[in-house]
């Protein structure tokens, strides 16, 4: 049985993708990051973040949190992905 608003609000049915179309598609943000983590500049970060956590998995009862080395190496990500994101979304 049709409901009343079946006659005012026409209904579209999208077509269905091929699952292969959907494999092709890449984040280009993700292409960006990974290589700006290659750069010297991410490199020198995540040694400091990655020396905070040594720190901090070596004691066993301390306060210290590597928040603040993890925020800085992902600002470095960040900005270097900034300067070439826009011109890669269409």
């Amino acid at each position: 049985m049709s409901k009343p608003t079946d006659k005012i609000i026409p209904v579209v049915k999208a077509e269905e993708e091929e699952a292969a179309e959907e494999e092709d598609l890449v984040d280009p943000q993700q292409e960006l990051r990974d290589a700006c983590a290659q750069k010297q500049d991410a490199q020198a970060q995540w040694g400091v973040y990655q020396e905070c956590n040594d720190r901090v998995n070596s004691r066993s009862n301390t306060a210290e949190t590597c928040e603040q080395e993890l925020i800085d190496y992902l600002y470095v990500l960040d900005h270097c992905v900034g300067k070439e994101i826009f011109k890669k979304l269409k």
